[in-house]
């Protein structure tokens, strides 16, 4: 081996190191001690130098939100989308420590007080300025913005507005307020507005549904959030995305059974009615006659799912599906229909009515003394006598057996939430006094949609359907109440009801045959009985009577102009919805002897005339 160890020249002492080896130690020992003193100074002494630095720069987990399932109608058309926006909420903590270390740079600058202080009040003047330029842009209130930075130096989080467009909230980052911080949120739409509200419903500030399908189908609608790892600098803002831990995941969509266009015109048509007559409110529903999909469904008074400030409970209450009333004599075509399948009456039995009957210590009444009345005439003029009469044939069991089978006394589970059951009266407990009311439809409740669903029985043939709001192309549980011989033959009877001297002249529908009945029924007034003067007015209505396509019932609550008949108040209603959904099905029409037609004049450039 080669010695490199420091050798004299000839004649000269050898060379010693260990002196330059003894200084470097000692030079690498002071920067080892210096290194010592500063960790201890600033774990010790200055450790807000180091907790500053670390909350500058961290990781965290974030949420990712999920998109809500849209709701489209039958024909593809949204009824709610989700649309992503930005809310803005703010770190007091984080605002006022970014004063602190402005004022701590200042230090360490060496500024001198005087100036300090105006470099100081210049930061502060700034920040304030900015903060009311955001109030402007958000149109708050002023302060509002200040006094969540100001009122609780320490706190960490509080929204200031929520869900506000991306372009807006641009400009709101573009002030740059140390605090203020903005996350990615959806904001639901309604399209349509109060057309489908009732129906829709609405869902609150965090995306959950509230009411309406919204709320019905919350768990089919909403998402799956996802979450995220991310690195955050000291203003909370995302610098860099680590890795993703779960993947978000959208929610379903829904395609109802309602038609749009339909439900437009039963909107404007049933608005148009309650202004007319006054009314306090009022509930219609369109029914395919064959399968029970809910076609259309509104509800009066109206309200906005995108304005819902100080919205109140009884504006957005589904009064179709949760409400309910005594149906009065639309139920009259179901006695009649019972008896016969019953055989408790013969098809060409007469009754003798005399205007009133005596049944215990109560009395039945007609408005008028109608005398002796076929099966026809007794629901063409809606005698309470007459189908009383039948009523007292049947035995209670019998008459609820046909009640609860037609849906009577039970939710319609369209699959709506908080549907109405109504009541029924057990046979048990039915008097003779009960079993004649209830012929001509006092004594039970039901709600509009349920005595929608029970006319499909005289609709298709005998067959009750069971109702639903989602589109399906048949209805998977049909239940038959009826015969349909029995069935057709009443249906006849009802078209008697759209006659001139029918109660229901208003309801006809020019081109189609329609069969119908009214209701006009006395509003319960609790303990005390029915109230004087306010009614419900009522109609029930199938078309085209020869082959059934539609089903609709149309109730008003109160009108208070004037009228108050059902065939007066609410068969218009149905005549004019009716004929705007048929012509929107482009269901032909099946008596086109009655339908209007209009001549010009003689056109002199053709030798005949032309029909407009």
């Amino acid at each position: 081996m080669r010695d490199f160890r420091g050798r004299a020249k000839s004649g000269e002492a050898p060379v010693d190191c260990g002196r330059r080896r003894n200084l470097l130690v000692l030079a690498v020992m002071l920067c080892m001690a210096a290194l010592v003193v500063r960790a201890i100074d600033l774990q010790v002494f200055d450790r807000h130098f180091l907790q500053q630095q670390g909350s500058k720069t961290y990781v965290t987990d974030v949420v990712v939100p999920a998109y809500r399932g849209m709701i489209r109608d039958r024909n593809g058309e949204p009824l709610a989308v989700s649309t992503p926006m930005q809310s803005v909420w703010v770190n007091a903590k984080d605002h006022h420590q970014a004063e602190q270390d402005f004022e701590d740079d200042l230090k360490k600058r060496k500024k001198s007080p005087e100036e300090a202080a105006i470099l100081l009040e210049d930061y502060r003047r700034r920040t304030r300025d900015a903060i009311r330029e955001m109030e402007r842009l958000l149109d708050l209130p002023a302060g509002k913005v200040a006094g969540l930075l100001n009122d609780n130096p320490k706190r960490q989080f509080a929204y200031v507005i929520r869900r506000i467009e991306p372009p807006l909230a641009e400009r709101v980052k573009n002030l740059k307020i140390v605090g203020v911080n903005f996350e990615r949120e959806f904001k639901r739409f309604y399209p349509t507005g109060a057309v489908s509200a009732h129906v829709v419903g609405f869902t609150d500030l965090n995306d959950g549904g509230q009411e309406g399908i919204e709320k019905g189908y919350e768990d089919v609608l909403k998402g799956v959030p996802g979450r995220k790892r991310v690195i955050r600098d000291g203003k909370q803002h995302i610098i860099e995305d680590v890795e993703n831990i779960s993947d978000s995941a959208p929610g379903r969509d829904l395609e109802l059974s309602i038609d749009q266009r339909i439900q437009y015109i039963a909107y404007k048509e049933l608005q148009r009615a309650v202004a007319e007559n006054n009314a306090k409110s009022a509930s219609l529903v369109v029914l395919d006659a064959r399968n029970g999909e809910i076609l259309a469904a509104v509800s009066l008074p109206p309200f906005n799912p995108n304005a819902r400030e100080d919205l109140k409970e009884s504006l957005y209450r589904n009064r179709a599906m949760t409400e309910i009333f005594e149906p009065g004599s639309t139920v009259k075509p179901f006695v009649v229909a019972a008896a016969l399948d019953g055989g408790y009456v013969r098809p060409n039995e007469l009754f003798v009515t005399h205007g009133t009957l005596q049944v215990g210590r109560h009395t039945v009444r007609d408005v008028h003394n109608y005398g002796t009345m076929d099966l026809t005439h007794v629901i063409k003029k809606s005698s309470n006598v007459a189908v009383s009469q039948m009523a007292l044939k049947m035995p209670p069991k019998y008459l609820w057996d046909i009640y609860s089978q037609l849906g009577f006394g039970a939710s319609a589970k369209a699959g709506f939430p908080g549907e109405a059951a109504g009541r029924l009266l057990h046979y048990s407990k039915m008097k003779d006094f009960d079993r004649a009311t209830l012929s001509f439809g006092y004594g039970l409740s039901a709600s509009v949609v349920q005595l929608a669903r029970a006319y499909t029985a005289l609709a298709d043939d005998g067959v009750l359907h069971t109702v639903s709001l989602l589109k399906r192309d048949e209805d998977p549980n049909p239940v038959r109440v009826f015969s349909a011989k029995t069935v057709k033959s009443v249906r006849k009877m009802m078209e008697s009801v759209i006659m001139k001297d029918g109660t229901a002249y208003e309801a006809r529908v020019d081109g189609y045959t329609v069969a119908g009945k009214t209701g006009t029924v006395k509003k319960s007034d609790g303990r005390h009985g029915y109230a004087g003067g306010k009614y419900f007015a009522v109609f029930a209505g199938i078309a085209p009577a020869s082959d059934p396509k539609l089903i609709i019932t149309v109730m008003i609550d109160e009108p208070s102009a004037g009228k108050y008949y059902g065939g007066l108040v609410s068969a218009p209603v149905f005549s004019r919805v009716m004929s705007g959904a048929l012509r929107v099905l482009d269901v032909a029409p099946d008596m086109e002897d009655t339908m209007p037609i209009v001549l010009s004049r003689k056109d002199a450039s053709t030798d005949g005339h032309e029909i407009d």
